[in-house]
């Protein structure tokens, strides 16, 4: 996995950006603290933009970012190189095409970082009331718009969850209240399959252009 394809993670407030660090607190006990949480935060910021194989042995929530981060990444690949035409071609009897699986990926991340976490109705955050429909593609849809919303998607999940902890609960799932932990578990479980599906169907369409090529060569 090239690193220049990971999405970034979580950065620290950036004062030449006009962003506000924390107020220090008082105590001498406090100021530790607010010192440790800030180097904590800014590792972190430097843990979730590396990849899995860097993660081996940092704290379990850096693991769990870098994991998603990388299939986050890979799914969105999954476009590059192809036609339009190729993006929406369709493969099996159900609505999953290529551009499709990251359109629903898109799905994926403001059902569970924004109306989970922020507990926003789907009617307010602009996306469909089930997942079938999320794989649905309009005219306008095109690799580049899709592959740009889906990155902006994941960039607001980690922003979602940055000040978040592993075992913080997430009240706006219709299970009700969910520890973080749970909910990066249950995401990366669905990347990870859809990861599979994309490597499948680009695998398909590739092939079929090669022997299209070939066939071409023979003639």
């Amino acid at each position: 996995m090239r690193r220049d394809h990971l999405l970034s993670g979580t950065e620290l407030p950036d004062p030449v950006r006009g962003e506000l660090m924390p107020e220090a607190p008082n105590t001498l006990v406090s100021k530790v603290d607010f010192v440790r949480r800030l180097c904590d935060a800014s590792l972190m910021s430097f843990i979730t933009a590396t990849s899995t194989e860097e993660a081996i042995g940092w704290p379990a929530r850096s693991q769990f970012e870098a994991f998603l981060n990388e299939h986050r990444a890979e799914l969105n690949r999954c476009l590059d190189g192809l036609t339009e035409e190729q993006a929406r071609r369709s493969l099996v009897p159900s609505r999953t095409t290529l551009l499709g699986l990251v359109k629903h990926a898109i799905f994926v991340e403001k059902v569970w970082f924004d109306e989970a976490v922020a507990c926003r109705s789907r009617a307010e955050i602009g996306i469909p009331a089930t997942p079938d429909e999320s794989f649905i593609l309009d005219d306008d849809d095109t690799i580049a718009t899709i592959q740009q919303a889906h990155r902006e998607a994941c960039e607001l999940s980690r922003r979602a969850t940055s000040s978040l902890g592993l075992d913080d609960l997430v009240n706006g799932n219709r299970r009700g209240p969910l520890p973080l932990r749970w909910v990066y578990l249950h995401v990366l479980r669905e990347l990870a399959q859809h990861c599979g599906h994309a490597d499948i169907l680009r695998e398909q369409i590739i092939d079929e252009q090669r022997t299209r090529q070939a066939s071409a060569h023979v003639v």
